[in-house]
């Protein structure tokens, strides 16, 4: 019988190319997006829902309905999220609530509808999307670096508990790729700079914005593998070992970085 999975956040970046690289190898794939789904499902030739992850019914009725139509759950990657940056004391809690709701409780909501579904079954792989900023002392971006580090607490967490389950968890922490998500800073919220100050800090930190595609093949391999945490490219896996060698050395780094980008912005 073919495996099953759900990527939320799957029209486009990383969803979309995990998307495609499952189609590729045989996976029953349904993309699920606030908006695009339907247009990445006919490029890829899977199914489409329309999904907004803060709606947790929405989230539990895909995922039971999904099992219900294949007899099996297999993958589900949720990856959806959105980009918060800006510095602490120009954000508002419009701000911050944004990203809890999406980058925070939509993958609680994939979780909590995910989780006893594979528990029933037996097994399951349940992939969430946090990022290099969910290990590092990330600053510009209070809202989506708390909101990351939390889901890589939660799916540590769940990995120890659910492998007497037979269910497996993976946490994905992506460093600096080439995805939308960086020219879609702040979505329907006051503009700040930051964004674009992001997008030329990746790219000095390791030459170029690494590709999708790649970044898709990463993950993939390393659920295959059963890794806890699934960190890269490799400039992203030196910063995390950096950090965990020196916290303290790192903080100082990125409180330079903060410094450098107020003289450059004028503030």
């Amino acid at each position: 019988m073919s495996r099953t999975a759900v990527v939320t956040g799957g029209a486009s970046g990383i969803g979309r190319a995990v998307a495609r690289e499952l189609v590729a190898r045989g996976v029953r794939v349904t993309v699920a997006d606030i908006r695009g789904a339907e247009e990445a499902a006919g490029e890829l030739g899977c199914a489409h829902a329309v999904l907004d992850v803060t709606d947790a019914d929405a989230v539990r009725d895909l995922l039971t309905a999904v099992r219900d139509e294949h007899g099996r759950l297999d993958y589900v990657f949720n990856n959806a999220g959105i980009a918060i940056g800006g510095y602490a004391d120009e954000l508002t809690l419009d701000h911050w609530n944004a990203a809890i709701d999406v980058n925070l409780r939509g993958v609680v909501h994939g979780v909590h509808a995910a989780y006893p579904i594979m528990v029933r079954q037996g097994f399951g792989h349940i992939v969430n999307t946090a990022s290099l900023a969910g290990l590092t002392p990330a600053p510009m971006m209070a809202p989506y670096t708390a909101t990351k580090h939390a889901v890589v607490g939660l799916s540590l967490a769940l990995r120890a508990e659910a492998a007497a389950k037979g269910v497996r968890v993976s946490v994905v922490c992506p460093g600096f790729v080439d995805t939308p998500l960086l020219d879609r800073a702040n979505p329907g919220l006051p503009p700040t700079d930051v964004g674009e100050q992001a997008r030329r800090a990746a790219v000095r930190a390791q030459g170029r914005l690494y590709p999708v595609e790649s970044m898709a093949r990463d993950i993939l391999r390393g659920v295959a593998r059963d890794q806890a945490l699934i960190v890269a490219p490799g400039s992203a896996r030196l910063v995390w070992r950096l950090v965990r060698l020196s916290p303290a050395l790192a903080t100082r780094v990125a409180g330079l970085a903060v410094r450098r980008a107020r003289w450059q912005g004028g503030r």
